[in-house]
Parts: structure tokens; sequence; C-alpha cells
């Protein structure tokens, strides 16, 4: 009973904490991730008060969190959506794979961290975050902007990886064998493209098997699948973020919409959980002596997602002020770099991985929307500086056309 009881005092204050956090960062317009993130340093090991009774109760929180934002995630998209992306802004893909994974991977070979850790930072510096993403563009109402549609594609083409990186990661840090990973992606694929398959052929009948007038129906029926489905991916070593992103894009129609709605705070609540539970496994000793790489490394890959945003824009025709607004929206990072790094720090695959995760993740949660905000001005006055000005009478005079003698 005494047990018990502290679970469900020491649960509750987290989230009444986490609401109170939530609120405080509406009112000035922030994501509360980077919020979320130094709550559970502050009640993790080393920080301020540690947890005791209820850290394992939080742990199948964090990972319901994970499941839900990869539902919602799929939720998002059909499976002709995916298939029109896939065909239509592949190039942008490979670009923003590039640019964005190689200077992770790089800069955990350089720390001596070995190819898994590379593997695994990649990632975590490649996915920009989707939620602060949409959030910042509906704050500063550039919804209905021409270049919009070119920010969506490149999150849809980034979510679209994950069904087949998640599963390479979760091989990498389990161990397992170049054999057992193979079956693993083999797996992985087979079931993206089974899913993607039935949603484009049967899509209608699966969503009017799930859907349902009565709400709490339509709730309990989507959330089961979900979780079934997730812990069968999860059994066969494919991730159970993978098997919740393709119960998502299965469906369609008035039945996602309704479970979108109904999830969205379910999402939510397990989402700042999830985010809790990453910093509770993060010493705050260990972040200074990493803070200097992951500052570089924001720096760095802020510049090449702004590249990447600036490149695909002007392939879809954009405007140049356009593209500077598509490369700045690109920059935060957040919910999928922690879920990649709490892969690798659920295995101890690198003791330093979790801590320069939670910075890099800090800094530019942070540092995303001002880049979303002030990109485009600062290089439109960078090039009216740079460029010069319209001719003036000081500069150049008219010039008098004289009458020629005679005429």
């Amino acid at each position: 009973m005494h047990s018990s009881a502290v679970l469900l005092i020491e649960f509750g204050s987290i989230i009444l904490g986490l609401g109170l956090l939530g609120r405080f960062a509406a009112r000035f317009r922030l994501s509360p991730i980077p919020l979320y993130l130094l709550a559970g340093l502050a009640f993790g090991e080393g920080g301020l008060l540690p947890l005791g009774a209820s850290e394992e109760f939080v742990a199948i929180g964090a990972e319901i969190g994970v499941i839900l934002l990869l539902l919602m995630l799929g939720l998002e998209y059909t499976a002709s959506d995916l298939v029109s992306n896939l065909k239509a802004h592949y190039p942008a893909g490979l670009v923003d794979c590039a640019l964005n994974a190689l200077p992770g991977a790089a800069a955990a070979l350089l720390l001596g961290w070995g190819p898994v850790a590379a593997v695994v930072l990649a990632g975590v510096t490649w996915i920009s975050s989707s939620g602060v993403i949409a959030k910042v563009l509906g704050d500063l109402g550039r919804v209905g902007n021409r270049e919009t549609p070119v920010i969506l594609s490149v999150l849809v083409l980034e979510d679209l990886a994950m069904a087949v990186y998640l599963p390479i990661v979760t091989a990498l840090v389990a161990g397992v064998g170049l054999a057992a990973g193979s079956v693993t992606l083999a797996i992985a694929l087979g079931m993206a493209g089974l899913v993607l398959f039935a949603a484009v052929r049967y899509g209608r009948l699966i969503s009017r098997f799930v859907s349902s007038d009565d709400p709490e129906k339509l709730l309990l029926v989507v959330l089961g699948l979900t979780i079934l489905v997730a812990g069968v991916a999860q059994q066969l070593q494919v991730s159970a973020a993978v098997g919740a992103f393709l119960v998502g894009i299965a469906l369609s129609g008035e039945a996602a919409e309704g479970a979108h709605t109904l999830l969205s705070p379910l999402r939510d609540l397990f989402a700042a959980v999830f985010f809790v539970f990453f910093g509770l496994h993060t010493d705050p000793a260990s972040i200074p002596p990493v803070l200097l790489p992951a500052l570089a490394l924001a720096v760095v890959t802020a510049a090449t997602k702004i590249a990447t945003g600036y490149w695909a824009a002007r392939r879809a025709g954009i405007s140049v002020r356009g593209r500077w607004r598509t490369g700045g929206a690109l920059v935060a990072r957040g919910e999928f770099s922690i879920v990649i790094a709490g892969l690798a720090v659920t295995a101890g695959i690198e003791p330093s991985l979790g801590p320069l995760a939670t910075a890099y993740v800090l800094i530019l949660v942070v540092l995303g929307p001002l880049t979303a905000r002030y990109t485009e001005p600062l290089a439109t006055w960078w090039t009216r500086r740079r460029s010069p000005g319209p001719p003036t009478a000081e500069r150049a005079p008219e010039v008098r056309r004289e009458t020629p003698v005679g005429d």
C-alpha cells in the first residue's frame, strides 16, 4: 500500500508539473520539449530529486508515448500521398539525408564512438521535428505559403525513411549479426510494402472495419490494434514505432480523422512522459563535457538543413525569399531525434551519446523557431548590403545630349 501511494504521488506530481510547464511554454509560444527534457534531468539520477517508485511506470508510459507519436504521424498521410511524394520529391530526400546525416556520423567517428553510434547519431542529426515545425508554421501564419508544400514533402520523406531506418538501428543496437540484421530489414521492408499495398488497394475497407460512430469504441479499437501491431513488430525485432506508423498509414477517411481527434490528447500526455523518461536516464553532470561538440554539431547541421530547404525550394520553383524561409523552417530537431537516441541509450551503446543528443536537441528545438522566423529577413538584409543599390544622381549623373551645330 505504501509503495502504491508513493507511486501515485510521484506520477501525479510529474503529470501536474508537465501541465504547468506546457502552459508556461504556450504563454511564450515556445515548444515545451526543452522544458520536458529539463524536468527529466531534474528528477533523474544526479538531479535535484531522483524518483524511486514510479520510474518503471514512467518507462511503460514512455514506450506508449513513442507508439502514439508514430501512430499520429501515420494518420497524417495516406498511402497514395506517400507514394506520390516519394516519386516527385525523392531527390530532395536524398540531398536531405546526405547533408544532414553525414555530419552526425562523422562526429561520432571523430569522437571515437564506433560505427554503431555513428549510424545512430546520423539519424539524430538527420530527422527534423514535424511537431515543432508544424506549430511554428501555424504561429507564423505560413500554412498557406507557396513554400509550405515543399517543407511538408521533405518531412514526409523523412518520416517514410524512418520505416526503413528504425529497423536497421534496432538490429544494430541489439548486436545481431549481418545475417540476422538482413532478415530484420527484409521483414521491415516486407511489412511496409504489404501495408502500403493494402492501404492503397483496400484502405476504404480497413477504415470501414475500424470506423465507428461511438467515440469510445473507435478509441478502443484503434488503440488496441496499434499496441497489438507494435508488440508484434517488436517481437520480430522490427521496432514497435514502425508498426504503429504503418497502422496509421493504413487508416484513412473518417476513421483517421476520428482517431486523430480522440488520440491527440493521449499522444501529448504520453509524449511528454517520454521526454521526461529520456531526461531521467541522462545524468546532468554528463552534459557539460559534450556541450561544445553538441553546439558545434548544432551549428553545422542547422546550416546544412537551411541548405537542404533552399535547394528543395529552388528545385520546386519557389522565389528566393521563399527558399530561405523553407530552409529556416526545417532546422528544428525534437521528438524523433530523442526516439532514435533512446534506442541506443536503452541498449547501452555509448554512455555519452544520450547527453550529447539531449544537449543537441535542446539547442536546436530552441534555435529552430528563431531560424524559421529570421533566416529570410537576415538573408534579405545581407543581400541588399552586399549588392549595389540603384544608381543615384551623385554616382551616375544624367548625361546631357548636346544639339549638333547646324541643325
